[in-house]
């Protein structure tokens, strides 16, 4: 830290993914939110010269608002490891490891959470045919927000033709039926060494949790607390402590669920955590926290205060 009596913080927002609006919004969310407490904010649209535009900045802190590939998956967590700059989130192994979903799927079945069936496998294999029986999900194994999701349905005669947004590799994963549930954990980190669950959301949406329905006001609605059998939402609250614990996860995470009500508990599966949870005004992990007590401008706080090196 610098001398300075508050500290300058650098929101690192936009890049280069394909999540560059969704980060813009969180950034520019974030950076008001500081502002209204007090707090030194300078926003910067993270492109190729971001080392030198922290130099420019020359920042105490950095809340890292970036969404997808390369801000969310631990390029540039040691980019502020090898600069000594303080962060917020995780750092460079949990980012690497929960952007990766196939590999955070290995991690938690390892510690004993429910996960969806799944491969990876070339995209002209996914094309060709059937790689699990439908319904499932074809995905990119490293996006986030939904993006590049196909829901192959049960009757499908054959795979759906991928766009070119696709990657050479997918994730071909069993389709999980049910409702869709979501929870945050704050924690793990140099402020708070305890992780603590912030509540459970259930999403409603017409269609399926896609870009549009996350992103766009009224594109799905958030009944929190989510109207579940109290086992049901001590599950998710335990299985997502137990998440962000298994990947190294430090401040901030999101572990989304779907549960098959008519199964009970054993409905319930683990879909994938988020490292950087969206701050955008349709966010849902603002949103729990607000619930739990903690307004955005003091979430936006501790994150600050949570910021470190070494994560």
């Amino acid at each position: 830290m610098s001398g300075r009596t508050h500290p300058r913080v650098a929101v690192l927002m936009g890049g280069l993914s394909a999540e560059r609006e969704v980060s813009l919004s969180s950034g520019r969310e974030c950076a008001a939110a500081l502002r209204d407490e007090g707090v030194e904010a300078v926003e910067i649209d993270a492109g190729r010269d971001l080392p030198a535009r922290l130099a420019e900045a020359a920042p105490d802190v950095v809340l890292n608002a970036l969404h997808g590939r390369w801000g969310e998956d631990g390029c540039v967590q040691g980019l502020l490891e090898w600069l000594g700059l303080p962060y917020t989130h995780s750092g460079v192994l949990a980012s690497a490891l929960a952007m990766d979903k196939q590999r955070a799927k290995a991690a938690f079945a390892e510690v004993g959470l429910p996960v969806a069936e799944s491969r990876i496998v070339p995209q002209a294999e996914a094309e060709a045919a059937h790689v699990l029986p439908p319904p499932y999900v074809i995905k990119p194994n490293a996006e986030g927000s939904s993006v590049g999701v196909y829901i192959v349905e049960r009757e499908a005669a054959a795979p759906p033709a991928l766009g070119p947004e696709m990657p050479a590799e997918v994730m071909v994963e069993a389709f999980a039926p049910g409702r869709e549930l979501t929870t945050t954990v704050l924690g793990a980190g140099p402020v708070q060494r305890e992780a603590r669950a912030l509540g459970v959301t259930d999403i409603v949406t017409e269609g399926w949790y896609d870009y549009a329905a996350k992103y766009t006001p009224g594109g799905s609605r958030h009944v929190l607390p989510a109207e579940i059998p109290d086992e049901i939402a001590a599950l998710c609250e335990d299985y997502a402590i137990r998440a962000h614990a298994a990947l190294g996860c430090r401040g901030v995470s999101r572990t989304d669920f779907r549960w098959d009500e008519s199964r009970g508990a054993e409905g319930l599966v683990v879909l994938e955590l988020n490292t950087q949870p969206g701050m955008t005004p349709t966010s849902l992990s603002p949103e729990q926290a607000r619930a739990a007590g903690m307004g955005f401008g003091a979430l936006c706080r501790w994150m600050v205060e949570d910021a470190s090196c070494g994560r």
